[in-house]
């Protein structure tokens, strides 16, 4: 990759040690003479990383949720840097982060490039999703009734408390608790999870990343939420269909170069045993 000379920061500052290693990266980068500007603002708004070479974003993941979409659209890479829990974004511990900064901003890292979402409901511009779009009840905790077509042909209608669409990066975030499976990041598929379905027969539905989804509320008297990835709603009318694709847009994310997506798969939901050769 080309050399970082323009950087944004993202630092979610309620995450403890966040300011304080955004204090110390900054340093880094001003000793490298890369010019940068912070925010603790996210998401981010459109046009904030335009001509920007690259994006630190040192939170959470969800934090990092908070800037993809404007990453997508500009095209300027994410480095994630750690601070919360699981951390399957963020892969840049923060002890990482410091040994390893002067050579990220001299480029030497690796992009890989994310799947994401586009969701459209018929009252306003499409969105986009890294993680997944949730279709439930808008109010209450309630069953709801949701007929699901793919290229026009009818899949089936779910009773049940919602559904979840979500690409193979959002495979191991709600889709996997609801049961769903986990994907690997360069699947080239979305998954379909029923939430708490009422028939047992119900379970994760697999779609080509070419497959047009739409979505039908025949649930009476109720409106939907469709949020998408627990950050941001997209308003629907009672009849409007949802419908949900693969977009052309993907996310750069950097990552080291001995990146490897099982090994942090392992780590983060404390997988164990391995195999052991016999004598």
């Amino acid at each position: 990759m080309n050399p970082i000379r323009k950087l944004a920061f993202v630092v979610n500052e309620k995450k403890d040690g966040a300011p304080a290693l955004a204090r110390e990266l900054t340093a880094l980068a001003r000793a490298g003479g890369v010019s940068f500007k912070q925010t603790t603002r996210f998401p981010l708004p459109k046009g904030y990383l335009h001509g920007f070479d690259a994006c630190c974003v040192i939170g959470g993941d969800g934090t990092l949720l908070g800037a993809a979409c404007e990453s997508a659209r500009e095209q300027v890479p994410i480095i994630g840097v750690n601070r919360g829990s699981l951390g399957f974004l963020t892969t840049f511990s923060a002890d990482e982060a410091r040994t390893q900064f002067t050579s990220l901003l001299r480029g030497e890292f690796q992009i890989d490039l994310r799947a994401m979402l586009e969701c459209s409901t018929g009252t306003g511009p499409n969105d986009l999703a890294l993680n997944d779009v949730l279709l439930k009840d808008e109010i209450n905790s309630r069953l709801v009734r949701l007929e699901v077509f793919a290229d026009g042909e009818l899949v089936t209608d779910y009773t049940c408390d919602g559904l979840i669409f979500s690409t193979p990066t959002g495979s191991t975030a709600y889709n996997l608790s609801a049961g769903g499976p986990i994907l690997h990041p360069n699947a080239g598929v979305i998954a379909m999870t029923p939430i708490c379905p009422h028939t047992l027969s119900n379970r994760s539905i697999i779609f080509r990343e070419s497959v047009k989804l739409r979505v039908y509320n025949r649930t009476d008297a109720s409106r939907l939420l469709v949020a998408l990835d627990g950050q941001r709603n997209l308003k629907v009318s009672a009849k409007s269909p949802v419908e949900i694709s693969m977009s052309s847009l993907r996310l750069p994310l950097a990552q080291r170069a001995d990146y490897s997506h099982f090994s942090v798969v392992r780590t983060k939901l404390k997988w164990s045993g391995g195999f052991v050769e016999k004598a």
